[in-house]
């Protein structure tokens, strides 16, 4: 049972990360209200497991037998994991892949302000998770007017009994986000809450003329995405810019499958073509996360997936990396490595199959380069009302270059 020291404690906790919201400016003064009143603790399950910032891994912590460690996981400004491997791993440790989480409350409070709602506007959430975000939307807009959708059953029954006890009723179905739900549409907002590398021609069609979609989106080439807001357009199509870099769990139907690429290489290397390189692993943007040189090759190399390994364990002291590249075309076998090690100032390139992945690799980063290296801010993506997707640079006229061969 609690008791009134804990909730104090909670109130607290509760208040200092609403303030170092607000002192950050995540959190615009429209919001304010809403923070204070839908605690992101009350969404959270009694076993969690926080992002640790300094060892990149999500660590157990449970309310049953750690409460006070579990309330300053609940308001630190972390991301939470909820679930593993969709709902197959129960833990206590964690599992295998993240399938289900809470995001940082900088991040929630940031992507709320991006979607400019005003009153009376009617919300599509795309990713219900934990609910938080519907329970924010709901105190600020009526339940009436919040409808979200989530893929898993037990994480929508979760969220919903959770909404409820805080007497909060927004529409929670249980579905695949990727349709939307047009029986209630159209919309004013879509705020997905999931990575998206396929936008769906369902939400720009459930999106009134004028409306906005915020979503974090990327390309297979890595997991990394990138928050663009698109307009939505009289003939359907939607178009806008790309906010800034983030990183979210990917709606579950347009994860990468990395088994799929178990027979590109049956032997290495094989026959492969050799050559080397000056190229280096920051040049690929490979010694930081959010780097655009990654973002931007994704986009001017389609149908490409692409890895790091480093050979920094106890059984290699060589430091050697490897980048790998891969290509998703269906039937095709095509792949390339470039392996560089410590103190040489060339890396070696080996390419196989039709497509030469290197090649356009580093044509993509000499385009980019010659473009005078701009962030990722200055690309924008057009989805027309067929879904098809055209990246582009400093405005719809200027298209991004595919360096497919």
């Amino acid at each position: 049972m609690s008791t009134e020291h804990d909730q104090a404690d909670s109130t607290g906790l509760h208040a200092e990360l609403t303030r170092f919201l607000r002192d950050s400016g995540a959190l615009t003064s429209d919001w304010a209200e809403a923070f204070e009143a839908v605690p992101r603790a009350a969404f959270l399950p009694d076993l969690m497991w926080p992002f640790d910032m300094d060892t990149g891994a999500g660590l157990p912590v449970d309310r049953r037998t750690d409460p006070a460690g579990w309330e300053r996981a609940a308001y630190s400004d972390v991301p939470v994991t909820i679930q593993w491997d969709d709902g197959q791993h129960p833990g206590p440790g964690p599992g295998r892949v993240p399938t289900s989480s809470a995001s940082m409350p900088s991040v929630v409070a940031r992507m709320l302000a991006d979607i400019e709602v005003f009153p009376d506007a009617r919300v599509l959430e795309i990713g219900t998770g934990t609910g938080w975000n519907a329970g924010l939307l709901s105190a600020r807009l009526g339940d009436r007017n919040v409808v979200t959708v989530e893929v898993d059953e037990s994480v929508a029954e979760r969220a919903r009994a959770v909404l409820r006890r805080l007497g909060l009723h927004p529409d929670v179905v249980c579905g695949d986000g990727r349709d939307g739900r047009p029986d209630t549409a159209p919309y004013d907002r879509v705020l997905v809450t999931a990575g998206v590398r396929d936008m769906p021609a369902a939400w720009s069609a459930q999106t009134r003329p004028g409306g906005l979609i915020v979503a974090p989106w990327g390309t297979h080439y890595c997991d990394e995405d990138a928050l663009v807001r698109l307009t939505v357009a009289d003939d359907g199509s939607a178009s806008g810019p790309f906010c800034r870099p983030l990183e979210f769990m990917k709606i579950r139907a347009q994860r990468l499958d990395w088994r799929r690429f178990g027979s590109h290489v049956e032997r290495y290397p094989g026959d492969a073509a050799e050559s080397v390189t000056t190229v280096t692993l920051s040049d690929l943007g490979e010694e930081r996360r959010f780097s655009a040189a990654k973002f931007v090759i994704g986009l001017c190399v389609p149908d490409c997936a692409h890895v790091l390994n480093t050979g920094r364990g106890a059984s290699d002291e060589s430091g050697e990396s490897t980048v790998w590249f891969f290509d998703m075309t269906e039937g095709s076998r095509s792949w390339a490595s470039v392996v560089s090690r410590p103190g040489e100032a060339k890396a070696v390139v080996r390419q196989s199959g039709p497509r030469k992945l290197w090649d356009e690799v580093s044509r993509a980063l000499e385009w980019w380069r010659g473009q005078g290296s701009p962030r990722v801010e200055s690309f924008g993506l057009t989805v027309t009302p067929e879904g098809a997707q055209r990246p582009w640079l400093a405005g719809p006229a200027h298209p991004v270059p595919s360096f497919a061969e």
